[in-house]
């Protein structure tokens, strides 16, 4: 149960990090990573952050990686 505890510490922690990442590359003005991808048709708008997605899957994997070894 400690070990429970210290990995849900530690991904708290990564996701505070990652949020302050997203709002100061927001105010940077960098708000869409390459690869996402925006559909416009008349007044519908399909928008799939891709590049997030990958982004996000690279450093959980990693950091999974890191902590689950035993």
């Amino acid at each position: 149960m400690d070990t429970l505890g210290r990995a849900l510490l530690v991904m708290g922690g990564l996701l505070i990090l990652l949020g302050g990442v997203f709002v100061a590359a927001s105010k940077l003005g960098w708000t869409r990573l390459p690869g996402d991808v925006v559909w416009r048709k008349g007044n519908f708008t399909f928008y799939a952050p891709l590049g997030l997605m990958i982004v996000v899957s690279i450093l959980l994997t990693i950091a999974l990686n890191l902590f689950s070894r035993r």
